[in-house]
């Protein structure tokens, strides 16, 4: 049976493989860094812009209309806590919470109000009751912030969290938009702005909404900086290879065809490493060889994703990978749309297996922020907040405690976002309940990789561990490979060997 699964893979490795790079790849000869946890690579691919109950809000079961992917869970597959039926029936909402088809999740064009005031209004006190009002007030109709998605449209991750580890406690660390959510990912830290006050886009010193990076010839205006650290001068201080990959990077004027249209690939207040000097490739400079990526060179750590894929295909994978897909498939609402997203991460997720790294790697998918979308769950709110932005439980206030550090405008946190773990080490077919947030991921690289904290009050002083969604007493070489457009099951080697 073994020798079956070796067959079976290798043969379909070279059915399956991308025909931009050739699919050999040449002698790894990574240096072998001490981790704490038998991952060796952990690759992050951080999307944008979806609620939990968005997407997983009625998983595992999912509708199967004639004409759709079909989704059938499997036997003994957990349920998460999503959208049961007193939750839609009793919703406050000016709309219940519907279903939205495939046909929408291959066209809707619509992008909700997701910024920093109009975030808290939605959750009005805990109540969850303004959504259509605040967040709704751009699309058409107001009432689609209440819709969702099921396995017959998501059917990639429905499937990656079938055989893999899905979290339906994972949130955003603050209440925000995108840059809050890269941020926090990189450095757990929001303050520390320069200039420290921009209407509506800085208070006190705090990021607060989307601002591009100052250090980015891409960037329009306005534009900001940070001072302090991130993961990466942890990384550089103890040798770790490290770099961020981001689709368009190689060229700021790069775009594909989204939903409406030419969409711009590359997209600066993504890139949460730019707003920092000392992590900084201002002129988007490209690695001086494909085997210094991941060390420090002129690109310095940052660079366009096709560059992962050439390195990875010389054996030079770098032990800590964050990719960010290029806007028109980044699920962003507006210029990507969940089939352009799924083709992206299916794509990615196939490819990744390929390579020798997997058995020692770790894949999580993760998101920035909820994008406006309803999600029933009301955050805990363990750092409060007061600036003039505020509005949660009364104008200009998020409670009435002094926040974490003294920094104000990073209350924490912020809505319930989807999460999986792909990993040959990953629990099979689990639902993870604990509390995490964006800056667990953070910590599990400063654990890993034994880097010490970020400081200065991040937020990873707070979070919890990611490591009880893995099993590491049990190492599965498993294989799961989707089919980008349907997100259906190509090849699955579940019950495969041990290593």
């Amino acid at each position: 049976m073994k020798k079956f699964y070796l067959a079976t893979f290798f043969i379909l490795t070279t059915l399956f493989h991308s025909s931009t790079y050739s699919s050999s790849h040449s002698c790894s000869h990574e240096p072998v860094t001490p981790t704490t946890t038998p991952i060796k690579h952990l690759v992050i691919i951080f999307q944008e812009n979806r609620s939990f109950d968005h997407y997983f809000g009625t998983y595992p079961f999912a509708e199967n209309n004639p004409g759709e992917t079909p989704f059938l869970p499997r036997r003994g597959t957990p349920t998460v806590n999503g959208l049961a039926g007193g939750i839609v029936n009793n919703n406050q909402n000016l709309a219940a919470p519907f279903r939205l088809t495939p046909f929408q999740g291959a066209n809707d064009p619509n992008d909700p109000v997701h910024k920093y005031t109009n975030l808290q209004t939605a959750l009005d006190s805990g109540m969850l009751d303004q959504f259509v009002q605040a967040n709704g007030i751009s699309c058409t109709p107001p009432s689609i912030v209440m819709g969702y998605y099921d396995g017959n449209t998501v059917t990639a991750l429905w499937n990656y969290a079938q055989y893999f580890t899905l979290s339906d406690n994972y949130h955003s660390t603050n209440i925000g938009a995108s840059s809050v959510g890269v941020l926090n990912l990189v450095s757990g830290q929001v303050h520390g702005v320069t200039p420290p006050s921009l209407p509506n886009l800085i208070s006190q010193g705090t990021l607060i909404n989307d601002v591009d990076p100052f250090f980015d010839k891409c960037s329009g205006s306005p534009t900001c900086q940070l001072s302090g650290i991130n993961v990466g001068n942890l990384l550089n201080d103890k040798g770790v290879t490290w770099g961020f990959f981001q689709g368009g990077f190689a060229d700021c004027s790069a775009s594909h065809i989204g939903p409406e249209g030419a969409v711009i690939d590359y997209i600066p207040h993504h890139n949460a490493f730019q707003y920092y000097a000392s992590t900084s490739n201002p002129d988007h400079l490209p690695p001086s060889s494909l085997s210094m990526v991941g060390k420090t060179d002129q690109a310095n750590h940052l660079y366009d994703i096709d560059v992962f894929w050439a390195a990875a295909d010389i054996g030079n994978v770098p032990s800590v990978v964050i990719l960010r897909a290029p806007a028109y498939q980044d699920g962003h609402p507006g210029h990507s749309t969940p089939m352009l997203e799924q083709q992206f991460l299916a794509e990615t997720v196939n490819r990744l297996q390929k390579l020798p790294q997997w058995k020692d790697m770790a894949i999580i998918i993760a998101y920035d922020d909820s994008g406006g979308w309803y999600d029933h769950e009301m955050p805990p709110i363990v750092n409060q907040s007061q600036i003039p932005n505020d509005n949660l439980t009364a104008p200009g206030h998020v409670g009435n405690n002094p926040p974490f550090g003294g920094y104000q405008g990073r209350p924490a946190y912020g809505y319930r976002l989807p999460y999986l773990l792909i990993s040959p080490w990953a629990k099979e077919n689990f639902v993870d309940n604990t509390l995490i947030d964006q800056t667990s991921i953070l910590r599990f690289i400063e654990d890993n990789w034994n880097l010490g904290r970020i400081g200065n009050f991040s937020f990873d002083e707070l979070a919890a561990p990611i490591v009880q969604m893995f099993d590491f007493k049990k190492r599965k070489l498993r294989y799961l490979f989707l089919d980008p457009k349907t997100g259906r099951i190509i090849f699955n080697s579940q019950n495969s060997f041990k290593l």
